[in-house]
This record gives structure tokens, C-alpha cells and sequence, in this order.
């Protein structure tokens, strides 16, 4: 399967650099999974476009302030994004970097008056391993200091010169977050509200939570020509006994199951045996989902609108067929839909 047929054209002006006013303000685009169709709506219709009895599971991971700006014992400025901890060492992760093409295994980095660290192997590729060490008598819980110091990881589509702000902190991170250690959001929940989610399951909808730990894995592009020959990098997820049970009831009774985002479709796809029940647990995953594959879990997708060439758009294009994809994507571009992480959304049912 050739990458490039998973390409579109789209007017830099369409990336969204802020997130809509309100949450759910944002434009929401139905694609018919089986014919096609399309229509057009808000965000805050939701519940009128979601099929009775319907199950829609979330992915309650929390972003993480995971960017870091720096300099080197040279003066040089770095920039390290926390991608995972190394082990179950606090102090100790891998990161993707910029600025570090000089850096060798000893050499330190100061992020800040009480936080430093030092590289424990030399990067290379944009990625190393950094190990966090502490001023004397300084706070050494790498979580506060994160807190303190670290930025929200926005994408590098969006702009913010000199870097994000506390407004991102909020609006890149979905009301339902829980579970800390995301680097990216999924970027589906973002248009929740409390007020949304609440009349949702007054309305019946049934709602479950699960986590997958957005990284690299999500996030890196495909730098193969060859769809199949692309390789992800395993993400950690969890599905509790009550949400397996959930989905499993539902399967079993031919309830909807929607899955809010990509993340969520590949920790329900994950976690699926052959006959379509979900085990409860924690493991990692590496699933790559692309067109041929089969779904056992999800009948249906929200989700945002996806960079071209992207694993995102690539299993998007499983679920309602790349054809049908392409098209609703060049009908939100006429539209003027907004894209990307703080851009608008589409329902695929």
C-alpha cells in the first residue's frame, strides 16, 4: 500500500492555532462509515447524531508538562520533550530533543536554578535519555518541578513564540483527565464539556473511561513509502475490569460502541481477543492500524481531522474506507474546517 495515496492538500490558514471559544463550539462533520454521506453540525449536536443505546469510551489519560527549554554548559539551548521514564526510575527518561547534536554521555543541561540534568548516553536522531539530578536541599519530585518548569507539549503546527501559555495548560487537556502521563492529548475529547457529558448520559448514552499514555507511538510519522513497512512505538494502556465489562455487555447485546479518538480505538483494538471481547489490564501496545485491517471493538469513530501521510489518517481510513475519507476531508477543507489538534471534529458512524 503506497503512503502516498493517503496525501491531501491543506491551506496552512486551516491549521487551528487556538482551540474554539467554548469546547464544544467547535464544527463537527458526520461521515456515513458504510455510504459516505456527510453532514454538517456543531459540536454541542453530538447527542442527536449518536446512535440510542450507544456506548462512547474515552481515554482519561493527562498531559503531562512535558517540554523543557535549556541551555548547555556551552550556552546553547536545548529543548527536551519527556516521552516516557526509563524503567521505574523517577529521575530517568527518554526524550526526543533539539539542540543536542553536539551533547556526549556526562554532559549537563540546566533547565533551570534547581533542576539539571545529564545525559546518560549521547542522543542521537533527536532522541537520548536524560537523567534528572537536584541542587542540595531542592525539591527533588520531578512531577512538581515538571508542574513548575515544563510547557505543554503542543504540536509544532501550532505557533507560540516564545512558547505555550498558561491558557494551553487548560485547553490542551481534556475535562475528564486523570491519569497523568500523556505528551500529547487526544485530541478527540478536547471539545467535552461537563455540561455535554452529563446530559449525554441523561440521554442515555453510556459512557466508560479507559487510558492510553499518548506518545511517540501516536504522533511519529511514517517515514516509509510502504504503509506496511511503517513500525510504531508501543504506548502503555490500561482498561479497567468495569469498562471491559462495559464494552463486552455491549458487544454482546449489538450496542454502538464509539470510541473517542484514535488513542482509544488502539487501546479497545489492543486489547481485543479473536471474538471481539476486551481483556482488562495493563500492557503496551504497538498496534498499527491501516486500511485492511479488521476491527473487533469499535463500530464507529469521533475523532479530529489528521495530518496527510499520518498513522492517524491511515486508520481513519480503516474504519470508513480511504475513498470515503478523502472526500469528507476535501469537503471540510472547502468549508473552511479548522484542523489539526485545536481544529474541529468529525463523527464517523
Amino acid at each position: 500500500m503506497d503512503l502516498a495515496d493517503f496525501d491531501y492538500d491543506l491551506p496552512p490558514a486551516l491549521i487551528a492555532q487556538e482551540p474554539a471559544a467554548r469546547r464544544d463550539a467547535a464544527r463537527l462533520l458526520r461521515l456515513g462509515r458504510e455510504d459516505g454521506a456527510i453532514s454538517h453540525h456543531r459540536f454541542a449536536d453530538l447527542r442527536s447524531l449518536l446512535p440510542d443505546d450507544c456506548v462512547l469510551v474515552l481515554n482519561d489519560t493527562r498531559v503531562i508538562p512535558a517540554r523543557l527549554r535549556g541551555r548547555k554548559s556551552t550556552g546553547g539551548k536545548v529543548e527536551l520533550l519527556l516521552v516516557r521514564r526509563v524503567s521505574d526510575a523517577a529521575q530517568t527518561w527518554r526524550v526526543l530533543c533539539k539542540g543536542a547534536g553536539n551533547q556526549r554521555a556526562g554532559d549537563r543541561v540546566t533547565l533551570a536554578e534547581d533542576l539539571r540534568a545529564e545525559w546518560v548516553a549521547a542522543p542521537a536522531n533527536g532522541e537520548g535519555v536524560v537523567r534528572f539530578f537536584f541542587a542540595p536541599g531542592s525539591d527533588a519530585d520531578v512531577a512538581r518541578l515538571l508542574a513548575r518548569y515544563g510547557e505543554a507539549p503542543l504540536p509544532p503546527y501550532i505557533k507560540r513564540p516564545p512558547g505555550p501559555g498558561a491558557a494551553d495548560r487548560a485547553r490542551y487537556q481534556t475535562v475528564y483527565a486523570r491519569a497523568p502521563g500523556a505528551v500529547a492529548a487526544p485530541t478527540a475529547g478536547l471539545h467535552f464539556t461537563p455540561e455535554l457529558l452529563a446530559a449525554l448520559e441523561r440521554d442515555g448514552v453510556t459512557l466508560c473511561f479507559v487510558t492510553l499514555h499518548v506518545g511517540p507511538g501516536t504522533f511519529q510519522p511514517v517515514r516509509t513509502d510502504r504503509v506496511e513497512a511503517h513500525r510504531m512505538a508501543a504506548e502503555a494502556y490500561d482498561i479497567g475490569p468495569a469498562a471491559a465489562q462495559t464494552v463486552n455487555a455491549a458487544k454482546s447485546s449489538g450496542r454502538t460502541v464509539i470510541a473517542v479518538g484514535t488513542t482509544t480505538t488502539r487501546a479497545l483494538e489492543a486489547a481485543a481477543h479473536r471474538d471481539g471481547r476486551v481483556r482488562p489490564g495493563a500492557d503496551e501496545t504497538d498496534l498499527f492500524i491501516y486500511p485492511g485491517s479488521r476491527f473487533r471493538v469499535v463500530d464507529g469513530l469521533l475523532t479530529n481531522f489528521h495530518l496527510p501521510r499520518s498513522t492517524l489518517l491511515l486508520l481513519v481510513s480503516a474504519l470508513a474506507g480511504r475513498e470515503h475519507v478523502l472526500h469528507a476531508y476535501a469537503e471540510a477543507v472547502r468549508r473552511g474546517y479548522r484542523f489539526y489538534s485545536y481544529g474541529d471534529a468529525m463523527l464517523i458512524v
